[in-house]
C-alpha cells in the first residue's frame, strides 16, 4: 500500500518546513508518494469568469517553476513526488481546493503550515489551515 502525503505549499517558511516534514513522515513506509500542492486564487475583475480564470492560470504558471525546483530537491528513488498548482474560485477559500484534491488522490495525511500573526493572534490558525483542519477527511498535521 502506498502512503500518500499532501503538503499545502504557499512559499512561506512554514510551508517549506512542512515539505521537509512530509519527507520525514514518508520514511515510515516502503511505498510513498508526496503531493506538493499550491493553490492560487485569481484576482481581478469578478464580473467576467473567463478573465478571472485567465488571470488565475497566469498566476499558476508563474508559480510552477518554483514548484518544479522544489520537486527536484525532494525526488529520490524511495519517494515519488507530485507537484500541482491549482486555481481556486475567486470567492472560495483555498482550503476547499486542498481538501478536494486530497479526497481525489486518496491522501493519507495533509501537512499544512499555521499562520502566526503575533502576540495573542498566534494562538489562532490561518484561514486556509483552519479550513483544512475543519473539512479534511484524513488526518491533518499543522506545522507551527
Amino acid at each position: 500500500m502506498t502512503k500518500r502525503i499532501l503538503v499545502a505549499y504557499d512559499g512561506s517558511d512554514l510551508s517549506k518546513e512542512a515539505v521537509w516534514e512530509a519527507r520525514n513522515q514518508a520514511c515510515e513506509t516502503p511505498k510513498r508518494e508526496i503531493h506538493i500542492v499550491s493553490v492560487v486564487k485569481p484576482t481581478g475583475p469578478m464580473t467576467n469568469a473567463v478573465v478571472s480564470r485567465s488571470i488565475g492560470d497566469e498566476m499558476a504558471e508563474k508559480f510552477r517553476s518554483e514548484m518544479d525546483a522544489l520537486k527536484e530537491q525532494m525526488v529520490s528513488p524511495e519517494v515519488d513526488v507530485v507537484s500541482e498548482v491549482l486555481v481556486s474560485k475567486v470567492e472560495g477559500n483555498p482550503g476547499v481546493s486542498i481538501c478536494e484534491y486530497a479526497d481525489e488522490q486518496a491522501v493519507d495525511l495533509i501537512i499544512v503550515g499555521s499562520r502566526g500573526l503575533g502576540n495573542v493572534k498566534k494562538l489562532f490558525l490561518g484561514s486556509v489551515s483552519n479550513n483544512v483542519v475543519q473539512n479534511a477527511t484524513c488526518p491533518v498535521l499543522v506545522m507551527k
